[in-house]
């Protein structure tokens, strides 16, 4: 169940902003950009799948901000590959939803 949700997130997130050009990344979230917000959850998303996987994290490279959809899918299909508990999930899924909120 956690996984459809965090799947579900994700796409509607990626239709959101998967057609962004550079101006609509770097606009202002807040303190932040939104490609600042966006790396943030695909960040979020490899150290949960480090966590789950039981490795250390490592820092994922910040690409241009329109390669972000593409992190963002990476990330997403690593971590349901992963062997990923419920609870695991469902932080993913709030992680994702609370981005969606602060674009």
């Amino acid at each position: 169940m956690a996984a459809e949700e965090l799947r579900t997130l994700v796409q509607r997130l990626l239709a959101q902003v998967g057609h962004w050009e550079t101006g609509r990344w770097s606009a202002s979230a807040g303190v932040l950009t939104r490609g600042d917000l966006v790396h943030g959850l695909v960040q979020r998303l490899a150290d949960l799948g480090a966590e789950a996987e039981r490795r250390p994290p490592r820092e994922v490279p910040r690409e241009a901000d329109t390669t972000l959809p593409d992190q963002l899918r990476v990330m997403t299909d690593d971590l349901l590959a992963a062997p990923a508990p419920d609870d695991l999930l469902s932080r993913a899924a709030e992680a994702v939803r609370a981005t969606r909120e602060a674009l």
